[in-house]
């Protein structure tokens, strides 16, 4: 008992020190994180918080003009924020000369600042979760840390769901505390830090994932709670990326039940899970229908329009297509010279052969959302940073791992998770869960009452 103790504290302390050390790095740079969106975002919360919207739209203009006069995050890795190239004093000017400009051209109700026009800022008031989250860390310590504070929150999180998805899954705890590591160091962390919705929206996706392995495993009753829970609060946060997720997960959980049956093996877990998913998708879909948030239609329309500076175009999506070309044309062409992410995919592949995990297909299927979500907005301003195709990151994260552990036997895999702490035991030490009539060795020559 004190060995299984001591070994849990390992695990916690482990867990513990990787926070530590992601803390102390970030703590480097506690602003420059800006981007233009997050005014958006945070003159939202500000609202909420009880401040007028002049007075909201005015902290928010601050903070994101005293953000962006700090340089590209060098101690941060996968950054890649360029100087704005213009002083703090033109930023503010510039900023308030657009809200005083499209406050007379009508833009006069809604949570967020007139920093543009109305249309366009109704993407952000579709997005409440995020600012709703912000609220507590903004109110209780300012702009500046509590957005901070809030990113750190996020990113531990999600780390701490990778972990247990992987020691749920069957890993080792060094594989749990290198999937948590690989999250943090991995762009999930950087992104997870930045002041956007992206980052929350990535851990409630890793509680989905948690929960999409617990119902691989059987173990329903908390996976249903983690995947519908992780959902309904993804909805609010970046409805995009909760409608995506749902479909992608449906995909793959019906894939692996088609490839089961096909080889006589089917399993009903499998298909309650792709039905859960497909169920959820369809639900967000109409959530989102109902309260009339922008669709795909809006979304594509704000990037051939200029965010809407333009008249609409009668039909989108033939150059919705082609500027698909153009973006996934120069991403490959950017991956080709900066070969990280190919690398670590072909690993995750490798581990996808070697490896027989729960987690392996759900972490595909994420990654699968993570490319949607990048094709549904093909922008090229987009091509350096990782935000919108994030989760498909969660693969490596999850994956990678996998291959610090021996491959369990055709007997045993699979049931590492499933084992509880009585029958682990009993395997490390088969005489513990014997009686002391089993233990005492029989006496020679003398035979069982039952021979």
């Amino acid at each position: 008992m004190r060995s299984i103790r001591s070994t849990k504290h390992l695990g916690l302390i482990g867990m513990l020190l990787i926070a530590v050390a992601f803390t102390g790095l970030q703590l480097t740079a506690v602003t420059g994180r800006a981007s233009p969106d997050t005014k958006n975002y945070l003159s939202y919360a500000l609202s909420l918080s009880g401040e007028s919207r002049a007075e909201a739209g005015r902290r928010a203009i601050g903070y994101s003009c005293a953000s962006q006069q700090h340089g590209p995050l060098d101690s941060i890795p996968w950054t890649s924020r360029k100087m704005a190239g213009e002083s703090e004093e033109q930023c503010v000017r510039r900023l308030n000369d657009s809200v005083a400009h499209w406050s007379r051209h009508g833009n006069t109700s809604g949570m967020t600042a007139p920093f543009a026009n109305h249309r366009f800022m109704a993407i952000f008031e579709a997005r409440p979760g995020y600012p709703l989250f912000l609220v507590p860390f903004v109110t209780l310590f300012g702009a500046m840390w509590g957005l901070w504070l809030a990113g750190l929150v996020v990113a531990l999180a999600g780390s701490v769901c990778v972990l247990l998805t992987l020691r749920c899954a069957g890993a080792s705890r060094r594989a749990g505390l290198a999937g948590q590591a690989l999250y943090l160091a991995l762009p999930t962390g950087t992104v997870a830090m930045n002041p956007l919705s992206d980052g929350l929206s990535l851990a409630l996706g890793t509680a989905v994932v948690l929960g999409c392995t617990l119902l691989a495993l059987d173990r329903p009753r908390a996976g249903v709670a983690l995947v519908v829970g992780g959902l309904a609060l993804m909805f609010p946060v970046r409805y995009s990326q909760a409608l995506l997720l749902p479909v992608a997960l449906t995909a793959g959980f019906a894939l692996r039940w088609a490839w089961l049956r096909r080889y006589r093996r089917p399993s009903a877990r499998t298909g309650q899970a792709a039905a859960l998913c497909g169920a959820l998708a369809v639900a967000v879909y109409a959530g989102a229908h109902l309260l009339s948030w922008p669709t795909g239609q809006d979304s594509a329309q704000d990037l051939l329009t200029d965010h809407y500076r333009r008249p609409d175009l009668p039909n989108p999506w033939p150059e919705f297509l082609v500027q698909e070309r153009v973006f996934w044309t120069a991403w490959l062409r950017r991956q080709a010279t900066h070969p990280v992410l190919p690398v670590l995919l072909a690993l995750s592949a490798w581990a996808l052969l070697r490896r027989r995990s729960a987690v392996l297909p759900i972490a595909l299927a994420a990654a699968a959302a993570g490319i949607l979500n990048q094709a549904g907005h093909p922008n090229l301003d987009q091509l350096l940073g990782h935000r919108l195709i994030v989760f498909v990151w969660l693969l490596p994260v999850l994956a990678l791992p996998l291959l610090l552990d021996r491959e369990p036997t055709p007997s045993t895999r699979g049931e590492g998770a499933r084992r509880s702490p009585a029958q682990r035991r009993r395997e490390r030490d088969p005489a513990a869960g014997r009686t002391a009539a089993d233990r005492r060795p029989a006496a020679a020559g003398r035979s069982s009452p039952r021979d």
